[in-house]
């Protein structure tokens, strides 16, 4: 099929995030399994992507790599699942800015702060998050909309958002504060984001992979 939708992934990858986008969507797609010491490095995966990581979907003729532009792709593909504001609607500003903030700001803030480093004062200007407390407080601030960044509306947004929230409360990288660990219960309740859980938990293989690269 030309419209063919193709899903590379890792169950043990961000490609976690691509699942639940697809499981919410409710589309056919067909997934191709990689792992990290040869096909993802492998020479037909690096045509997908160069960085030889996932996740990427193959869309007919349109490949997209990262996870949150994999999102975004998807909910503007199949409007159908209503994902996504469309264009005119005033959501659609949040809806981006909190995708973008999730991928920028929010993962370098608390990647740094897990590495142990520190941006002193004087620099913060010269760092896009400024320092991991404004990033944090930001992320707080966008959950008083309501159940969701857009108010009552659920969106791919809350998928990159809430997946980036759920990993680092799991892993104690994010502080608990109790508007992020109900949002993330909230997400995780739904019944795509279970299933989606499901799939790829069955897939993990019973020996241990090597590290990503």
């Amino acid at each position: 099929m030309s419209d063919e939708l193709i899903f590379f992934t890792n169950p043990q990858s961000r490609g976690r995030i691509v699942r639940w986008m697809l499981e919410e969507l409710g589309q056919p797609y067909r997934t191709e399994l990689l792992d990290y010491a040869s096909s993802m490095k492998a020479p037909e995966f690096l045509a997908i992507n160069p960085m030889g990581k996932v996740p990427a979907i193959r869309h007919g003729d349109t490949v997209v790599t990262e996870a949150g532009a994999i999102c975004a792709y998807l909910a503007d593909a199949f409007p159908q699942a209503g994902l996504a504001p469309p264009l005119g609607d005033k959501r659609r500003g949040p809806y981006f800015r909190w995708m973008f903030f999730t991928a920028g700001p929010l993962e370098a803030a608390i990647t740094d702060k897990s590495l142990g480093l520190e941006v002193p004062p004087e620099r913060r200007p010269m760092v896009g998050y400024g320092c991991y407390e404004d990033a944090i407080n930001g992320a707080e601030s966008a959950l008083k909309a309501g159940d969701y960044l857009l108010g009552d509306q659920f969106s791919a947004a809350d998928v990159y958002f809430g997946s980036a929230i759920g990993f680092f409360l799991q892993f104690a990288s994010l502080e608990p504060r109790p508007a992020f660990v109900a949002y993330a219960e909230r997400l995780q309740a739904r019944p795509a984001a279970v299933r989606a859980r499901q799939i790829d938990d069955a897939l993990i293989p019973a020996e241990p992979q090597p590290e990503p690269a």
